[in-house]
């Protein structure tokens, strides 16, 4: 192996070269390439299979999103608490079975858009649990110092999968039709379960503190809140998810219903988005030295909305499928600009033991508007027009990363920061535990001494 990564020219020193890192990497590879089949394959089957309207659109993005807000919180305790590679490997084998139910309903001849929601709602659930986990897994393959490096080289992975997977969709969909395409994913989902085989890390769990579930959950709670950073970030992020996921729910609706395009077009099309996170990752992480993680997230924020606002003044026309295409690409590039530093900034500050609960906990904060952005982004197509929920979002990222560069601390950010000392981080745990074991004190019983 070592002559061949000789051959590809990667200096001795990169995390490549690491053989649990590579197996990770090449299981982030695989199962992104089927999701991008997914990405494409499932919204198509609700939009042109099942003519759904932007109201039902919205909704199916909602529900995937729903899990963040239900079981982000709970699911990052009971992370705390148990091994994460098991539950990440687990997570993938559960995608693949959801996946597959697409082609075997449509086989049966009851695939409808009840059927949708329930998929969507249990790859949220997947992700929201497994997802977190797999971030973990990560800072236990990589050193913290090289978190933004890991991060925008699993973002190559990703990005590498997102230029072949748009073709391979469309190749998918035009000979199989969206709903059996969905099949080619559950496999990838499968080899994907059979790589991670190869990943092996040494984890220390915690003692359990004897505080029981609830406690540990407001001490992840109470560890975020009392960081600035953590702060900041789940703010910002969640608004940029909002205005996201109102462009999200429109989009295949305004390139098949405005603009005309096949559903082969639309896969072709995503290709702009493998391009541009193929460009954010090769680059990111030189842009995020040179800027600092502050301003290179923003710089994503920016990147992000002007490309839907590209979208919302594309014309009738054929230079219409080019707006499309360049949108794709914007929210490739500002998306891998935004999500390398975001990931990044907010491990660099937790120790180990919290990790969990402060992913969980983040993930809930950032994703939570997600759902009512989808919502809203689908009254409007309905309502207004497909356009409307475009210009929202474009003036809705513009405006975040405005209010960010004034209004907080982020803009300073100019490096990773150092995370402080384990015990003091650790904290807010002590403070949970300490208030739920004391019990309190009688006034009746002090005789008005002050403490």
């Amino acid at each position: 192996m070592n002559w061949c990564l000789d051959r590809l020219g990667l200096p001795p020193g990169d995390l490549l070269r690491d053989r649990v890192y590579r197996h990770l990497w090449a299981s982030i590879l695989t199962s992104t390439l089927g999701a991008q089949v997914t990405l494409i394959a499932l919204p198509l089957t609700a939009a042109v299979l099942l003519h759904a309207t932007p109201t039902q659109m919205g909704l199916l993005t909602a529900m995937e999103v729903a899990p963040f807000a239900l079981l982000s919180l709970p699911g990052g305790v009971w992370l705390d608490r148990v091994r994460k590679l098991p539950v990440y490997v687990a997570g993938e084998a559960m995608l693949a079975v959801a996946v597959a139910s697409v082609p075997l309903a449509y086989w049966a001849g009851w695939l409808g858009m009840p059927w949708l929601y329930f998929v969507a709602f249990v790859l949220g659930s997947v992700h929201t649990v497994a997802g977190t986990a797999a971030q973990i897994v990560l800072t236990q393959v990589v050193s913290r110092e090289r978190l933004v490096e890991a991060h925008a080289k699993n973002a190559l992975a990703s990005s590498s999968a997102e230029v072949a997977g748009p073709g391979l969709a469309g190749v998918l969909i035009k000979l199989l039709g969206a709903p059996v395409a969905l099949a080619v994913d559950a496999f990838l989902l499968l080899m994907s379960t059979l790589i991670l085989r190869g990943v092996h890390v040494q984890e220390q769990l915690r003692a359990p503190s004897g505080v029981g579930f609830w406690a540990d959950l407001k001490a992840g709670l109470a560890f975020v809140r009392g960081h600035q950073l953590l702060v900041v970030l789940s703010l910002t992020l969640g608004a940029w998810q909002g205005f996201h996921h109102c462009a999200q729910v429109v989009q295949i609706l305004m390139a098949t219903r405005v603009l005309g395009l096949s559903g082969q077009e639309v896969g072709l099309s995503y290709v702009a988005l493998g391009v541009g996170t193929v460009a954010a990752s090769v680059v990111g992480h030189r842009v995020s030295a040179r800027l600092g993680p502050g301003p290179c997230l923003m710089l994503g924020l920016v990147i992000c909305g002007l490309g839907w606002s590209l979208l919302a003044m594309a014309p009738v026309s054929s230079w219409g499928v080019w707006f499309f295409v360049a949108m794709l690409f914007c929210f490739g590039l500002g998306a891998v600009f935004i999500f390398i530093n975001f990931l990044a900034l907010r491990q660099a500050v937790t120790p180990a033991p919290m990790l969990g609960r402060m992913t969980s906990t983040v993930r809930w904060l950032t994703v939570l508007p997600a759902g009512p952005g989808a919502l809203l982004g689908g009254w409007l197509g309905e309502h207004l027009s497909l356009r409307a929920s475009l210009w929202l979002a474009g003036a809705g990222a513009l405006l975040t990363a405005a209010v960010a560069w004034w209004l907080s601390s982020l803009r300073e950010v100019r490096e990773l920061p150092v995370m402080q000392a384990e015990e003091p981080a650790l904290g807010a745990e002590a403070t949970v535990a300490f208030a739920q074991e004391t019990p309190p004190r009688d006034a009746d019983k002090t005789d008005g001494a002050r403490p």
